[in-house]
C-alpha cells in the first residue's frame, strides 16, 4: 500500500497544531509508559499500523516488555496489567469507540477509582490526540517503518 499524500506538506498550519497537541501529551500528568500503552491500544482499534508500530518502538525504549506489548490487544484476559493500566485501557477503548459505547458509567467509575479528575482529563486528551493521528495516518495510508 502506498501513501496517498504527505499531510505535513499539504497543510503545514494544521500539522503545526497537531504537533502542538502531541507535544502536550508528553507533558501531562499521566506517566509516559502508560501513555504509550493507550496510544497502542487506540491505534489497534483504529487499524493504524503506522502508529501501532511507532508507539511499540517508543514503549520498548521506555523499558516495556515484548510480552506486555503482545498482550495489549487481549489486556482483559491477561494478568500483565495493573488496575491503573486496566482502567486506562478500558477508558481508551470507550473513548475511541465513542459511537458504540458512549463511554459507559461503569468504565467511568473504574477510571475515577484510578485517576484524579485532572488525570482523567489528561488521559482523555492523550486518547483524543492519538485518535486524530490515527485518522490522518489511516486516511492517507502512512506505512509503518518509514
Amino acid at each position: 500500500m502506498s501513501s496517498r499524500l504527505d499531510y505535513y506538506s499539504a497543510s503545514p498550519k494544521a500539522m503545526k497544531a497537531m504537533i502542538a497537541m502531541e507535544a502536550l501529551t508528553r507533558d501531562l500528568s499521566i506517566e509516559p509508559a502508560l501513555v504509550h500503552l493507550i496510544k497502542i491500544r487506540a491505534s489497534q482499534l483504529n487499524g493504524c499500523a503506522f502508529c501501532t508500530d511507532m508507539h511499540s518502538v517508543d514503549a520498548r525504549r521506555l523499558g516495556e516488555t515484548d510480552r506486555r506489548l503482545y498482550s495489549i490487544v487481549v489486556w482483559r484476559d491477561s494478568g500483565f496489567f495493573n488496575p491503573r493500566e486496566r482502567a486506562a485501557l478500558a477508558w481508551t477503548e470507550a473513548v475511541t469507540l465513542l459511537s458504540e459505547s458512549h463511554v459507559p458509567d461503569d468504565v467511568y467509575a473504574g477510571a475515577r477509582e484510578q485517576f484524579s479528575e485532572s488525570e482523567l482529563v489528561d488521559l482523555t486528551i492523550a486518547v483524543s490526540t492519538i485518535n486524530s493521528w490515527n485518522r490522518l495516518a489511516v486516511s492517507f495510508r502512512q506505512t509503518p517503518g518509514g
